[in-house]
């Protein structure tokens, strides 16, 4: 196969924007160093893995799987952490309190929170400016 084209991989991949997805995915592996399982003849990546597909000498469902847990934003988790669970029990029994309860569940809620390295004079909607005395000579 001297030449190959989309029309040679659209019978093994019907859907063309599938095609194009996996073939990119092949592409990204072999740029990474995967093995190939063509021989190169001086071509691009993209058109090796176009005639990797085309002579099916890859694992299309492999490549399929692949393709869709790199484009994953969201991983789920099974259980959530204990500490999570223990810190959502105690607001909830300070939350039953009432009154004085809420000034606790705000201290715990400071304690808690994940320090982003800003200053607590520093919000997240304020700007500061330097005065800066600008001299333009022209």
């Amino acid at each position: 196969m001297a030449r190959v084209t989309v029309e040679d991989c659209v019978e093994k991949v019907p859907n063309r924007f599938e095609l194009v997805a996996l073939a990119a995915q092949r592409a990204r592996h072999i740029s990474a160093g995967a093995a190939l399982t063509v021989d190169r003849d001086n071509d691009k990546n993209p058109v090796v893995s176009l005639r990797e597909i085309a002579e099916e000498t890859v694992q299309l469902d492999e490549l399929k799987e692949d393709l869709v847990k790199s484009l994953q934003r969201h991983v789920e988790q099974d259980e959530p952490e204990d500490d999570l669970v223990d810190d959502m029990a105690i607001r909830q029994e300070l939350a039953g309190q009432g009154g004085a309860g809420d000034d606790e569940i705000e201290a715990l809620t400071k304690t808690m929170s994940i320090d982003d390295g800003a200053s607590e004079s520093d919000s997240a909607g304020e700007v500061m400016f330097e005065d800066v005395d600008e001299d333009v000579e022209d």
